[in-house]
């Protein structure tokens, strides 16, 4: 006698696809309203996450982020072996239900996704929230600025001592989110709870990656790569807390990064911050006027220039093609999430500090 299929999990996994689709359509309608999102989810939702997790994750000295990652991806792999046995064992029912449980588990994880945090992608602009004048600017403002942080990184590379150098991690990040506090006491665009920076247990593999650190929305933890060159681990920290901060887009990390830095009076931290506005203003200014860039690079000092090189090595030395897999992918990522300029929309942060500099002309150092 045939068994009869019990048609209950088919019907109520298909309502719950339903519920959770139409929960998703809701979330992505609401963030074509940036103005809701910024005044009820940023500053209201957002907020409420952060304080109720923060005290919480920040209690373990690892990253239990990485520990979800780790574990998602071992059920993945178990997943799809059990997938293929199925179908090889023409258990089509058995397969289907089981592939509507994991339609359900990628719809959970996506609502979670903007529910914790990815609706920060949605907000007002950093520009707007920060009153910053238009964010254009003429190839002579653009020289005029890369000019200054030239001259700042010089200085700051120049009062950079042997202890600086070889400051461990954990007196890194302890500056870092130092340097996020005091932004945040002095702005409510910069708010935030419990801001902390944990070395990332997937280290090794993000070197490959090309990663230099990456923030968990499920559990609103910033970590990063351990193993980076020292001068670079600053400004990351304060990139990756910036993400905590609720700045989403990439570009205005970088700027969060970039003010809490070159607010700090932290030598290595000031100099981190330099460092990259260099890296980003001279890469800006090589597509407007390459001509320019030539010049200017002749003002770089030998130590910072070094520094460029050293940084440089570091990731040939792990390029891969998991490097250029996942900058594919993330690529594409970020342009699903309200930047189209994918993985340039880090440089982006050009405008936002051309229009910091227009607003408050930034102090040298």
């Amino acid at each position: 006698m045939a068994k009869r299929f019990n048609k209950q999990p088919l019907k109520s996994r298909l309502i719950t696809i339903v519920i959770l689709t139409l929960a998703i359509f809701l979330l992505m309608f609401i963030a074509g309203y940036p103005d809701f999102v910024e005044r009820y989810y940023s500053k209201g939702l957002y907020r409420a996450v952060c304080f109720i997790f923060h005290p919480i994750f920040n209690l373990f000295p690892f990253s239990i982020g990485d520990v979800i990652y780790i574990l998602i991806i071992g059920y993945l792999v178990y997943a799809a072996i059990r997938l293929i046995r199925l179908l090889i064992r023409k258990q089509w029912q058995v397969a289907g239900i089981f592939t509507l449980g994991l339609i359900v588990g990628v719809q959970v994880f996506l609502l979670c996704f903007y529910l914790f945090w990815g609706m920060n992608y949605y907000r007002t602009s950093a520009a707007e929230r920060f009153n910053l004048p238009d964010s254009g600017y003429t190839t002579a403002d653009l020289k005029s600025v890369t000019a200054m942080l030239i001259d700042s990184a010089n200085s700051c590379r120049g009062r950079i001592t042997t202890n600086d150098w070889h400051q461990n991690n954990a007196a890194i990040y302890t500056t870092a989110v130092n340097a996020v506090r005091s932004l945040s006491s002095s702005s409510d665009n910069f708010h935030t709870f419990k801001p902390r920076i944990k070395p990332s247990l997937l280290t090794p593999l993000m070197n490959y990656m090309g990663t230099s650190g990456y923030y968990n929305p499920f559990t609103t933890e910033a970590q990063m790569d351990y193993d980076l060159p020292v001068f670079i681990k600053p400004f990351v920290a304060c990139h990756e807390m910036s993400h905590q901060m609720g700045f989403g887009p990439e570009d205005e990390a970088n700027f969060g990064g970039f003010i809490a830095g070159t607010q700090s009076k932290d030598r290595l931290l000031r100099y981190s911050a330099y460092y990259v506005g260099v890296q980003e203003f001279m890469f800006a200014l090589r597509r407007q006027d390459s001509l320019a860039r030539k010049e200017l690079r002749k003002n770089i000092s030998p130590d910072v220039l070094n520094d460029f090189k050293t940084e440089r090595a570091f990731w040939l030395s792990y390029e891969s093609k998991l490097g250029a897999l996942s900058s594919v992918f993330y690529d594409d990522f970020l342009k699903a999430n309200n930047q189209p300029q994918g993985l340039n929309t880090y440089n982006q942060m050009v405008r936002l500090v051309m229009g910091w500099y227009k607003r408050k002309p930034m102090v040298h150092r």
